[in-house]
């Protein structure tokens, strides 16, 4: 489909979804789609597919979107780089990381388009009352999904499964038998995959969350991933999230899974993964290279992440 087409397409769903044309600014003329599908399976769900890069980095504010009553915006970003088409290499942004994300429909949220990137995307709204019934007596496990009243953001680091499946999505011909069964049985995959996921996080009480609360937690989560080789002491994360220790703690784990220092030695070794095997440094470089001076230390520490040695990995030997 041409990129004006795509461009209709997407700014035509955009209004429906309480999103207008002027949200977009003059940069909506930097944005190439690639491809554009929108699966329209209302009430229940409205999934889209698309693959995007803007020639200069574009931003906008989505305002609450009450297309379904009472739902999730559930959306699978896989990020790839232009030119390798494999996922984005050194030190970027972790909103440039392939990940996942989940809102309440009614949360304003902001959009980023990074320069020169290639995202492709599927995203899920659905209602509440659907989703409950996919999960069955499960949806207990995730209870906190389910109080509308409440404002919650969920973010979580998007498996080797589900990129498959996005790119799979994403790369699928135009020319599908029954596409609206296949792009529904896909997005229910994706689910199921995010929810095994979600079901092994660490259980807390989920607490409503200010819009300011959001933003300390985003910009601590910032700050660990601004120097993998070396954590942040806690008091600085403190101090720059405004909030109290306990409240941070709470509310990081609340929307990442992870504790501080968990989600830092997690980057640490998932960014040790790319060095090994796509910049193809030794164990001993990459090591030091992330601040490890004990490499046994390094060693088992990779080891529990990913099941193997540093060394099996570099050489392919992980499956």
């Amino acid at each position: 489909m041409p990129d004006q087409e795509n461009k209709n397409q997407m700014l035509y769903w955009a209004a429906r979804m309480g999103i207008p044309v002027s949200a977009f600014g003059e940069g909506l003329q930097s944005l190439r789609l690639h491809e554009v599908r929108i699966i329209d399976l209302l009430p229940e769900m409205l999934i889209m597919v698309r693959s995007v890069v803007a020639d200069k980095t574009l931003s906008y504010r989505r305002k609450s979107i009450d297309i379904i009553d009472r739902g999730l915006l559930i959306s699978f970003q896989n990020i790839i780089s232009r030119a390798s088409d494999q996922p984005m290499a050194g030190n970027r942004h972790p909103q440039e990381q392939p990940h996942v994300q989940i809102t309440p429909l009614h949360l304003e949220s902001e959009v980023l388009f990074p320069a020169g990137i290639t995202i492709r995307q599927i995203s899920i709204l659905i209602g509440l009352d659907y989703l409950k019934n996919f999960l069955g007596k499960d949806h207990r496990t995730f209870e906190y999904l389910f109080h509308q009243e409440k404002t919650l953001l969920i973010e979580e680091f998007m498996s080797p499964q589900m990129a498959t499946v996005v790119n799979e999505v994403v790369h699928g011909s135009s020319a599908i038998t029954l596409p609206e069964a296949y792009y529904k049985l896909k997005s229910l995959e994706l689910l199921y995959l995010l929810f095994t996921n979600l079901a092994h996080r660490q259980a807390v009480p989920h607490q409503h969350l200010r819009h300011e609360e959001i933003e300390a937690v985003y910009r601590v989560r910032d700050r660990i991933a601004s120097s993998l080789d070396k954590p942040w002491a806690q008091d600085d994360l403190v101090k720059l999230s405004g909030m109290n220790t306990i409240r941070l703690r709470k509310l990081f784990t609340q929307v990442f899974g992870k504790g501080l220092y968990e989600y830092h030695q997690f980057l640490r070794m998932q960014e040790a993964a790319r060095l090994l095997q796509q910049e193809h440094l030794s164990v001993s470089e990459t090591g030091y290279r992330l601040g490890f001076t004990n490499l046994s230390h390094f060693g088992r520490l990779f080891e529990r992440h990913f099941g193997t040695t540093p060394k099996k990995w570099s050489a392919g030997s992980f499956s």
